[in-house]
């Protein structure tokens, strides 16, 4: 389940000065003869940031909008027009409650769902799902092996364990992450392509869909504005995950803010979307703490433990739904693997910010971020006391 302690607002920014995120002086071949991409990448967001503030840009006033919204999936779904024809209003209105169906038919917190009911029966015989929830299901599947292991959608029994840990003011045993470990993993689900039926390895091992579901229904919703003639506007799920179609207020995009994860009432920068998605995760506001360490609330599905590499991870991909499912893997991930993979989907991109040095301000590392649309904040952000 994807929370990120509010890391969006809808600040508009101007224009800025480049930020480079290439490194000028290295290359593709220091990082294969063993250099260290993590440092490769510190040391470049460092340069760039340091370029940022020597030439800061003033700060254009928000443009008007009409804006929507319903609650669904425990959070909300917004929708935020450019104002004008007011006609579009009941038709954008229909698209938005798009969200309800598809809440009914994914949730795990109702019994009578069709995930609930599959979960409940499908260890016993193959069970026939539609198919926009079966297609969904595979290609969370396929993020799955694509990532490693670091998406899964049988991950939800770690997390329970882990709830049910801090509610005891304690961390689970070896013993209950081994055993739990039994339940958890892609191999333990069949699909059946001809009958798009899926059949579960044993009980327990259950499907959630916490990590891809909301941005799987902006898709929807994004689809059906298109479909009514509606080409220009900003969706979101909640405070985690966007999508942006068209610009705003004189803008090729959307100017969405990024809040800074340890400061969360400064806005660290703003990131100009348009015709793709973006979505964050983090542990900054979500964790455990137990004998004096800090454990974050987001599960490697591998080991069953919580990661702490990063204190944010933020993607910018084609869709909600795999802006969704990767900002959380690359979470689990870590610097390096998200390197990797970004290198090998150029459509993919990620910023992400690592725990800062003590005295240092916070550096974000950028992979695949395109040089015009990430603008930095105007003020100064003080430097981590840790």
């Amino acid at each position: 389940m994807k929370t990120t302690g509010e890391l969006f607002s809808y600040s508009i920014m101007s224009p800025s000065p480049e930020f480079d995120s290439a490194d000028q002086q290295g290359s593709r071949r220091d990082f294969l003869t063993g250099r260290s991409l993590r440092d490769h990448l510190v040391r470049n967001a460092r340069e760039a940031g340091e370029a940022f503030l020597e030439n800061r840009p003033p700060v254009p006033e928000a443009g008007a909008t009409l804006r929507m919204a319903t609650r669904a999936m425990a959070c909300e779904f917004g929708l935020v027009l450019n104002p004008g024809d007011r006609d579009i209003v009941i038709p954008a209105t229909d698209a938005l409650e798009r969200v309800h169906p598809l809440e009914a038919q994914m949730t795990v917190y109702r019994e009578e769902s069709e995930l609930s009911q599959l979960n409940k029966l499908a260890a016993v015989a193959p069970f026939v799902v539609t198919e926009n929830l079966y297609q969904l299901l595979k290609r969370g599947d396929d993020l799955s092996l694509r990532t490693a292991g670091a998406f899964d959608l049988t991950a939800a029994p770690y997390i329970s364990l882990w709830k049910k840990a801090r509610q005891e003011n304690r961390l689970p045993t070896k013993e209950e992450i081994a055993q739990t470990g039994k339940l958890v993993g892609r191999e333990h689900v069949h699909y059946i392509d001809e009958t798009t039926s899926i059949q579960l390895a044993m009980p327990g091992v259950e499907l959630n869909l916490g990590g891809i579901g909301k941005g799987y229904a902006l898709d929807v919703i994004a689809a059906e504005l298109v479909e009514q003639g509606i080409g220009t506007f900003l969706l979101h799920g909640g405070q985690s995950t966007m999508l942006a179609r068209g610009g705003h207020n004189g803008y090729p995009g959307w100017p969405i803010g990024l809040r800074n994860p340890l400061f969360t009432q400064q806005q660290l920068a703003t990131i100009l979307i348009q015709d793709c998605a973006l979505s964050t995760s983090g542990s900054n506001v979500q964790f455990h703490r137990f004998e004096g360490k800090r454990y974050g609330h987001i599960i490697d599905p591998r080991t069953g433990w919580p990661v702490d590499e990063l204190l944010s991870v933020t993607v910018l991909a084609p869709t909600a739904e795999e802006a969704d499912a990767l900002s959380t893997a690359f979470f689990v991930m870590g610097v390096e693997k998200t390197g990797e993979f970004c290198d090998n989907h150029p459509e993919v991109s990620a910023i992400l910010i690592l725990p800062p040095q003590p005295g240092r301000p916070i550096d974000p590392i950028l992979i695949n971020v395109p040089d015009d649309v990430l603008y930095h904040t105007p003020h100064d952000l003080p430097p981590a006391d840790v």
